[in-house]
């Protein structure tokens, strides 16, 4: 039986794979495989989307205007250079499909987020890997590779799945020597858990130039995976762009509730990042205590290096037989390491307890 055939280089996406929830046969699943927020969904977030269920016969507010007035309020930015998507990744989508395609190159570093690649790939654009150095993007290999067929660069920061972090000087240096034709897209998904004094999301950067967009999301600190809301930042002729393009509809009408109700919650976010700052150093002081090394995060996970592919696998097993799951990066290029989310007090008891274990057994 014959099929219709897809263009050839669809067919070399590898699909996404998410992080797993469920373990059979375990009695109690710890995730940490995800990056999810370790308080769950915010009181007031629970309500609305109750509430919203009422309304689930309406379409949406096909422009989220209350969300993006709420988001413009929170972060003190204006709502009209604000765009939503069914997830960030909604938007890289859109960016790849809107700037992108045949003829057009697509750089992003070597350990950076899958989609920009799939995506990329989708839209038809060749997606160059720029190797990084210390599991940090390198930004001048990335500038070496900028030739005049490049159209879009992702640069996540702070970076999943190594928790990389660059300081707003050095972006601010990698987008002034940058071709102006070139869209920068700065992916500040984990931006609410950073502390460091030199970050900067992205904010400054947009509102300086005309080719930079922030992208955020309301899956991690805010709680959200489930419901699917994302925005970005960006110049009034992206926002255009995007308008003409994203889908009329493409926030839910629960989830535009649940994510206004989420940016009023009272000290929600203060609450997560104090507690990612308290126990993401736990995670990584007792991760390296039972011999292991992890690298420098400034996300809400550690990236821990189990050396070889084979310890790697072995230590995902083990920490399954607890019912811990954690996630395997070989899709990003580190089949030697493994991505820990900071979870809740006693999961990062339970995660280190577990790592301590394995190496235990391990040296016999």
């Amino acid at each position: 039986m014959i099929s219709p055939a897809p263009r050839p280089e669809i067919l070399t996406i590898h699909p996404y794979i998410a992080g797993e929830s469920e373990l059979p046969g375990a009695n109690r699943t710890v995730k940490l495989s995800s990056n999810e927020g370790a308080f769950g969904v915010p009181p007031s977030a629970r309500a609305a989307i109750a509430t919203a269920a009422e309304e689930a016969y309406r379409y949406p507010d096909g422009g989220a205007d209350r969300l993006r007035a709420a988001i413009g309020k929170r972060w003190g930015l204006d709502p009209t250079r604000i765009v939503c998507g069914a997830g960030s990744d909604d938007l890289l989508y859109q960016f790849c499909l809107s700037y992108g395609g045949p003829g057009r190159d697509i750089i992003m570093s070597a350990h950076g987020f899958s989609i920009y690649y799939i995506a990329g790939i989708y839209a038809g654009s060749r997606v160059i890997k720029v190797p990084e150095r210390n599991l940090t993007a390198d930004l001048d290999a990335m500038l070496a590779a900028v030739s005049p067929a490049t159209r879009l660069i992702f640069l996540a920061n702070p970076n999943n799945p190594t928790g990389s972090m660059l300081p707003a000087e050095e972006v601010a240096r990698f987008r002034a020597a940058l071709p102006p034709e070139v869209l920068l897209v700065l992916d500040s998904a984990y931006a609410e858990y950073v502390t460091h004094p030199a970050y900067d999301a992205g904010t400054r950067l947009v509102d300086a130039t005309g080719n930079t967009v922030m992208t955020r999301t309301f899956s991690k600190i805010y709680g959200l995976g489930g419901m699917r809301i994302g925005w970005c930042y960006a110049p009034p002729t992206v926002v255009d762009v995007l308008n003409r393009v994203r889908g009329p509809f493409n926030v839910s009408v629960a989830a535009q509730a649940a994510a206004i109700a989420a940016l009023a919650e009272p000290g929600w976010v203060e609450k997560g990042c104090a507690h990612n700052a308290e126990y993401r150093p736990k995670l990584s002081a007792g991760v390296e205590a039972a011999g292991l090394k992890v690298w420098p995060s400034e996300g809400n996970f550690v990236l821990v290096d189990l050396g070889t592919i084979e310890t790697a696998n072995a230590a995902d097993a083990f920490l399954r037989t607890s019912g811990i799951i954690v996630r395997k990066v070989g899709g990003y290029g580190l089949p030697h390491c493994l991505r820990v989310t900071v979870g809740t007090a006693e999961e990062v008891g339970l995660v280190v307890d577990a790592f301590a274990e394995f190496m235990r057994r391990s040296r016999g």
